[in-house]
């Protein structure tokens, strides 16, 4: 039996003159991921996108699951596919439905009938489909209002089709449709989480991650690459990691500064060097995965101090988010249980004993004065390099 995965639109529907325009990157995204998983053919119509096998090199499960990591997709079904008219339409339900009624007592059926000048309306469509249902497995029930099975028989243009009822999709907007950010990435749970909520808005995202080596080990740097790995799947299976040292920052800091405006001096630092990486790479905003009051360098008065140092738009996805509400997220999208593993960070680096909670700006950039600030910022981005993350690994590609 010929099966077909169907992509149903969300936000995509509603773009008018532009639609168009969305409709072709989620497909070229789409294909782009078909690429793991066999030959098949995908194309659009009546506001869904169809994924058809076209040999047997076609893994059905393996582009399911990709198809689920596709932003822009709401609703995602795994369909048999039959003739327009009633007798081979009874004939798939007889036959493909009932596996998938095992261990269920009660279903439905819900018909919708795309192409007008099929001679049943949805209600009768719906009547027999489920009658076939009850003949093939007499032990189940009709419940209309809370069944265990929704079963849907879709007549469209140039055939039928039958499945169980939709899983959820990804949803958001297609990666790339709303420009390009540049995501702090740190190996704790919170930024990753940013990065993949901005890319179901329809960002393009690139990363910077700060080290401070030999302070932080090569074990925390790769941490971060799997992170990056991870979070590509949901970027267009590639994201770009633009890796600044600040070691030569923070030694600084230690030997001119005081202890408890460590933390926000630097965090001006990471926010003014992201800031001309994003600029030059060609990005409209900044990402970070900071979450209000959740620890020092992100209470109201801090990010007053760090913000001003940034020229593009910061966007801060999880700031009204508790921490079960983010590591929720982490879990969904398999960056948990990295994030967790025991390696430093730049931020734990020369971490002050009372860091400041309540900064006062003027003191703020007073410590500042004491450093030659452009200086040291034009040093880290010298000697940054990039790293070329794919799901599948990652490579250092310019030092």
């Amino acid at each position: 039996m010929k099966e077909i995965i169907l992509c149903k639109y969300g936000e995509i529907v509603l773009k008018g003159a532009n639609r168009r325009f969305f409709e072709d990157m989620l497909c070229r995204q789409l294909r782009q991921k078909a690429k793991a998983c066999g030959n098949f053919d995908i194309y659009r119509a009546q506001s869904t996108v169809y994924i058809e096998p076209l040999d047997d090199s076609a893994d059905i499960d393996a582009m399911m699951a990709a198809a689920g990591k596709v932003f822009g997709i709401v609703a995602i079904c795994r369909a048999a596919v039959c003739e327009k008219n009633m007798e081979s339409i009874l004939a798939t339900v007889k036959a493909y439905i009932p596996p998938y009624l095992e261990g269920k007592r009660t279903f439905k059926v819900e018909s919708k009938r795309s192409d007008k000048r099929f001679p049943l309306n949805s209600i009768a469509i719906s009547g027999e489909a489920g009658g076939a249902i009850l003949e093939t497995c007499p032990r189940m029930r009709v419940d209309v209002h809370n069944p265990d099975v929704t079963v849907k028989v879709e007549v469209r243009e140039t055939a039928a089709y039958v499945h169980p009822g939709p899983v959820k999709g990804a949803g958001g907007m297609p990666v790339g449709s709303n420009g390009r950010g540049m995501l702090l990435l740190s190996g704790g749970i919170d930024s990753p989480v940013a990065g993949y909520m901005m890319a179901k808005r329809g960002l393009q995202i690139e990363a910077v991650h700060f080290e401070s080596f030999p302070y932080t080990s090569e074990m925390a740097r790769d941490k971060v690459l799997r992170l990056a790995q991870i979070v590509s799947e949901y970027n267009c299976e590639e994201m770009i990691v633009h890796v600044v040292s600040l070691t030569k920052v923070q030694e600084e800091l230690v030997k001119h500064c005081q202890e408890d405006y460590f933390t926000l001096l630097l965090r001006r630092y990471m926010m003014a060097i992201a800031d001309k990486v994003a600029r030059r790479f060609k990005c409209g905003a900044l990402i970070t995965g900071e979450s209000l009051g959740q620890v020092a360098s992100q209470t109201t008065e801090a990010l007053g101090v760090t913000n001003p140092m940034a020229s593009l738009p910061v966007f801060r996805p999880c700031i009204g988010m508790d921490k079960e509400e983010i590591v929720e997220i982490s879990r969904k999208i398999g960056t948990f249980e990295t994030s967790i593993e025991p390696y430093e960070d730049c931020c734990t680096v020369f971490t002050p004993r009372h860091p400041r909670t309540r900064p006062d700006l003027k003191k703020v950039m007073a410590e500042e004065e004491k450093l030659p600030f452009d200086e040291l910022v034009d040093e880290a981005l010298a000697g940054m390099y990039r790293v070329i993350v794919t799901p599948n690994g990652y490579e250092v590609n310019e030092r």
